[in-house]
């Protein structure tokens, strides 16, 4: 429901946080000090999964409050929540927030309407509604249709239809084209690039992240702000990041030299006293003369030894701020291991090979599909299609009703909740029952090289990340006897975060094996660079 507008909040703003900070329960900072404000632009949040991109968006619409700081609001504040539970019976009008007005009209067309409802009878709503749901992809949904019967990105299109009927002054979404197909992630993004008012949106989706006016990065840092859309941002990124390394680099040159100076400093010191007790030895300088010296030379001494500290201190100040600005700037890196696939080797083999259903409805087939060597392969459709059911043929997990499916390769399947490893195991356990012949060291070694090091080796999969828990998947797969040589991804990026998305975009494009890969993400499937496409 739209948020009330506060009476102290700018006329020009629909949101403004006034040095606010937000704290995890358990006391973390996420951001500090932080003062912003929201007006009819479109603005993207990104960031590390868990830096608080959400958080915001709950303190802006007042869901909320800050552990400091303050929030106000002008106008009117929609919310489109990454997750919904909608009631048992609650049906598509009810979600839309139109069915009392509904109720109305039908009320005043049946002769049974008061004058009250006369007055209240909203004439225009139900060709707002059609162009609403038009607007989504959804005209023919039937308004007393149960909304838990729609699929999950069938009831993120219906809410966001039901947002441009109340048209409050700022909108607010959180990863709004997750689940949802190439077709109506393309339905959502022209919605949210039409939209008049204001608009925040937490995403990863790159292609929505064009259509916004600026970008706001959150981070353990604080909140960095970028003008225009997601190109832009991403040049300005590589900008910093460049200039972070070469920042690093006269950083690290500045400590040689400061130490080369001291070094210098010392020698000459040492060759001053050297020639002056060489001088005393001869006995033929009065004592009064050889003590000034002494005195002038213990001085200079001193003061060299000071300007020398003085210089390694703040070169070694100036090379912890550049590893600091390095570190913010620099991206993770997973290694790949040869799969030794040979060019010619056929990977997969499917021959007319279909599935049908217990009641006989054909799911999915009948498919021919033959891979040879490190071919990509690109599975695309609506949802709905049998992407998910083909994927579970390759890999054996499903066998055909009818047809022939053949796998000459060890194949694994990677899926977006990487449900090959168990929540309740460490990665330790998990990378020994996926390899069982690897010992305890194997398993730590092998994590080790994809940044799980020491204790990180002992955390259980349940209290991973999105991108730390494919991370874990792609080490307990990847580092074993015999690596597989056909990988099968279904969806593998939607829970991640942009830059767990270029890490995998990194790794995937080094494997040296065969890929299938089902994903609604155009970037994401451009940066593998497939080699063809399999349209169901």
């Amino acid at each position: 429901m739209p948020t009330s507008p506060s009476r102290n909040a700018s006329p020009s703003a629909r949101a403004t946080l006034d040095k606010v900070a937000a704290r995890t329960p358990d006391g973390v900072t996420l951001f500090d000090n932080l003062s912003l404000t929201f007006g009819a632009e479109r603005t993207g949040v990104v960031g590390r999964n868990g830096a608080g991109k959400s958080t915001l968006l709950r303190l802006i619409s007042g869901a909320a409050a800050p552990a400091e700081g303050g929030v106000a609001r002008t106008g009117s504040v929609g919310v489109l929540d990454q997750r919904y539970d909608p009631a048992p019976n609650e049906t598509a009008a009810q979600t839309l927030g139109v069915a009392e007005d509904l109720d109305i009209i039908a009320r005043v067309l049946a002769g049974a309407g008061t004058a009250d409802d006369l007055a209240e009878a909203d004439w225009t709503l139900e060709a707002r509604l059609g162009e609403a749901l038009a607007a989504v992809g959804l005209s023919g949904v039937a308004l007393d249709r149960l909304t838990v019967s729609l699929s999950g990105g069938e009831q993120t299109r219906l809410r966001l239809a039901g947002l441009m009927l109340a048209q409050p002054d700022l909108i607010l979404l959180d990863e709004p084209t997750n689940h949802l197909d190439v077709e109506a992630r393309a339905l959502v993004a022209d919605v949210i690039g039409r939209w008049d008012g204001g608009a925040v949106v937490v995403s990863h989706d790159r292609n929505l992240l064009r259509r916004m006016d600026r970008i706001v990065e959150v981070s353990g840092l604080g909140v960095t702000i970028y003008g225009g859309g997601y190109d832009l941002y991403v040049a300005r990124k590589a900008a910093e990041r460049e200039a972070a390394e070469r920042g690093l680099a006269e950083a690290e040159r500045d400590v040689a030299r400061a130490g080369a100076e001291a070094q210098r400093r010392t020698e000459t010191k040492a060759k001053r006293d050297a020639a002056g007790r060489r001088m005393a030895s001869k006995g033929d300088m009065p004592k009064i003369l050889l003590g000034a010296r002494a005195e002038r030379a213990e001085n200079s001494g001193g003061r060299d030894r000071v300007l020398a500290t003085r210089q390694a201190e703040a070169a070694q100040g100036a090379l912890a701020a550049a590893q600091e600005r390095v570190e913010r700037t620099r991206t993770l890196a997973i290694p790949m291991p040869t799969t030794g696939l040979a060019a010619g080797r056929t990977v997969l083999t499917l021959d007319q090979a279909s599935w049908a259903s217990p009641e006989g409805r054909t799911i999915v087939g009948p498919i021919d599909l033959r891979l040879v060597g490190p071919e990509r392969v690109a599975v695309t459709g609506a949802n709905g299609a049998g992407k998910t059911t083909l994927l579970r043929l390759i890999t054996g997990d499903l066998e055909p009703t009818a047809g022939i499916v053949e796998r000459p390769v060890r194949a694994v399947l990677l899926d977006q909740e990487a449900a090959i490893l168990r929540p309740d195991e460490t990665l330790v356990e998990a990378w020994r029952r996926l390899n069982l012949q690897g010992t305890v060291n194997d398993a730590q070694a092998a994590l080790a090289r994809f940044l799980f090091r020491n204790t990180a080796a002992q955390r259980r999969v349940g209290d991973l990340s999105g991108g730390e828990r494919l991370r874990a998947a792609l080490a307990c797969v990847m580092t074993g006897a015999t690596p597989p040589q056909l990988l099968v991804l279904d969806e593998p990026t939607n829970h991640l975060d942009l830059e767990a998305i270029a890490a995998v975009e990194a790794a995937l494009t080094a494997y040296d094996g065969a890929l299938v890969v089902v994903s609604h993400d155009a970037d994401f499937l451009a940066a593998l660079e497939v080699t063809r496409t399999l349209a169901l």
